[in-house]
């Protein structure tokens, strides 16, 4: 399925980081491939990796989902979309604002905003890899993906 530029600003900004937002996981992981991927850097920091099907150094899509809709509410805006229909690849750049949830591991930090920029594979519509990129100046040089069981 090659999906139109609207098309894929759809699938990120409403289905996909929508149901993040509304902690859908089972959704969410619907729209990965069965051999999906997520790499995930933050300032310099260790690379984290996630997988649908994870090796011994990943750590199931599924894993990542539970850890940031089990800690946090979030909400995604503020995008700007850089799509190449034709290849199936798009970046988008946006905010996130997290608000701790009352059980978090997290709720002594507070609120945080992160300000991401993120490259999508497309394959029949489903996502098929992802490199995520973020900044946050509140969290530093902390490494809040340990708390999921990430190798350092």
């Amino acid at each position: 399925m090659t999906l139109k530029r609207d098309g894929y600003i759809k699938l990120v900004e409403e289905d996909y980081f929508g149901n993040v937002a509304r902690s859908n996981i089972d959704a969410i992981l619907n729209f990965f491939t069965d051999y999906s991927s997520i790499n995930m850097r933050h300032g310099d920091m260790h690379l984290h990796s996630f997988s649908k099907n994870p090796s011994a150094s990943e750590t199931a899509l599924e894993g990542f989902y539970a850890h940031i809709c089990g800690n946090f509410n979030a909400w995604f805006g503020n995008f700007v979309h850089y799509v190449h229909a034709e290849i199936a690849h798009c970046a988008y750049t946006f905010t996130v604002q997290l608000k701790p949830l009352a059980e978090s591991l997290y709720l002594d930090t507070g609120p945080q905003t992160l300000n991401n920029c993120n490259f999508f594979s497309y394959e029949n519509g489903r996502i098929r890899e992802m490199t995520i990129y973020y900044s946050n100046s509140v969290a530093g040089a902390r490494d809040t993906i340990t708390h999921i069981g990430c190798p350092k």
